[in-house]
């Protein structure tokens, strides 16, 4: 027997309605992703501070060279991850990733636990968090733009983010209650536990779009191996305008939020003498950006994109970041470095990311995995390391107070034209790609 009125939704999807534009249908697999991003940032914020503290102990020159060797990582795991997606299928390798992260955690916290002071352990859990960062989030998206079609990614992406964002907040508030009792082994522990639930999540959304007539056509090949070379991902980047242009975007984030942070240092160190003060006042900053971001990503992004196009959200951070800059150049306080600090994170965390990721939602699968990997791993860090020598360069010239500032908003006017030329590539895209064809009605 047919009926020609859609079933009633369930309450998750009536809630979501009011504030993101989410269909009923989508509901499940919108709050499985939720979930999934929410156990994956959050394992990774968990153990976050256990890396800095590790910092602390090897050294500030020890840590240094650490960065080189973290760019080296993030090269080298490319052709891994390449011959990942062109043996197996994205249905068994995606859950072996949460996995094997768990399996690190693990492992390095039983050998911090049973070795104290392991230098080579502390080591490589400091570089292997730093590349996990961008790793795990670029693997993550991947995977949503496979499941998802261009016009849904405009839609939910802003609300999946913010599972993301709560994860990062959370994640350093288990922190904070558990570690006087589990001690910093014990938080590696926690971490893996995340991750162990988010091969859950992820094994549920696949099973989710397997059987939605909404998915993007991709999902119902996931269960097949992408094939091609491992190195495919960097000769697909050079081989590509589009994906040349997106590297470029991704290396003037780096390089704005870089002199941003060295700034940052400077000013902070200058107005607060006491280091207790000093984590006051960044714990504040980090829970006033989590807290504005959740609140854009569900209420804003989507409606955003879903109107104005992606271009909007790629090019309005960085045209305020501008003024920022600017403002920086000839205050250099910290009230006005807070407001930059803030305004920056917020809007790329709300804004610059999930837009980011939807420029990808027009390209092949292969592209999605391979090529998408090398913008957000290598090229990414890459640009961390160059900039950081950059400034540090620009610093023993003992030029006139705000030129550095001065340099940030040249980058920033770089990044706000790259931004709004990406806008409209997107555009051209998606209007070359084929209509989806209209789902067949409900029948029970």
């Amino acid at each position: 027997m047919s009926r020609t009125s859609a079933p009633r939704a369930s309450l998750p999807a009536r809630l979501l309605a009011r504030v993101a534009e989410v269909e009923p249908d989508e509901a499940p697999a919108v709050v499985t992703a939720f979930l999934l991003f929410f156990c994956v940032m959050g394992g990774y914020f968990a153990v976050r501070p256990v890396r800095e503290t590790v910092g602390t102990i090897l050294g500030a020159e020890r840590t240094a060279d650490l960065w080189t060797f973290t760019w080296i990582a993030s090269v080298a795991i490319v052709p891994l991850y390449g011959a990942l997606c062109s043996r197996f299928s994205r249905t068994a390798f995606l859950p072996w990733i949460y996995g094997f992260i768990a399996l690190a955690l693990v492992t390095v916290g039983v050998v911090l636990r049973v070795g104290q002071g392991s230098v080579a352990a502390s080591q490589f859990f400091y570089v292997f968090i730093s590349v996990l960062n961008l790793f795990v989030i670029s693997v993550f998206w991947s995977f949503l733009l496979e499941l998802f079609n261009a016009g849904q990614t405009k839609r939910l992406f802003g609300v999946i983010a913010a599972g993301g964002t709560a994860g990062a907040l959370s994640g350093p508030i288990l922190t904070d209650i558990f570690v006087r009792v589990v001690g910093n082994a014990g938080i590696l522990f926690l971490g893996a536990g995340l991750f162990l639930v988010a091969i859950v999540c992820q094994r549920a959304l696949i099973r989710i779009g397997a059987r939605r007539s909404w998915a993007a056509e991709g999902t119902r090949e996931m269960g097949r191996p992408l094939g091609g070379n491992p190195f495919a991902g960097f000769t697909l980047v050079l081989r590509s305008p589009y994906l040349l242009g997106i590297a470029l975007f991704v290396v003037f984030i780096s390089a704005a939020s870089t002199f941003l942070y060295f700034q940052q240092l400077r000013i902070v160190a200058a107005t607060f003498e006491d280091p207790a003060q000093r984590t006051i006042v960044f714990s504040r900053i980090d829970y006033t950006v989590q807290s504005l971001t959740i609140l854009l990503q569900v209420a804003f992004t989507g409606r955003l994109a879903t109107r104005f196009g992606v271009g909007v959200l790629l090019t309005a951070v960085p045209v305020v970041m501008i003024a920022g800059f600017l403002f920086l150049a000839t205050s250099g306080s910290f009230a006005v470095l807070a407001a930059v600090m803030i305004v920056r994170r917020v809007g790329e965390y709300a804004f610059v990311r999930p837009g980011r990721e939807m420029l990808y939602s027009a390209v092949d699968t292969e592209t999605k995995y391979k090529a998408k990997n090398v913008i957000d791993v290598p090229v990414y860090r890459g640009s961390d390391a160059l900039v950081a020598q950059v400034d540090k360069a620009l610093a023993a010239l003992t030029l006139p107070a705000g030129s550095v500032a001065l340099v940030g908003a040249g980058v920033a006017a770089a990044w706000a034209v790259n931004g709004f030329v990406l806008g409209k590539a997107s555009r051209a895209r998606e209007a070359a790609e084929p209509e989806p064809e209209p789902a067949p009605a409900p029948t029970v």
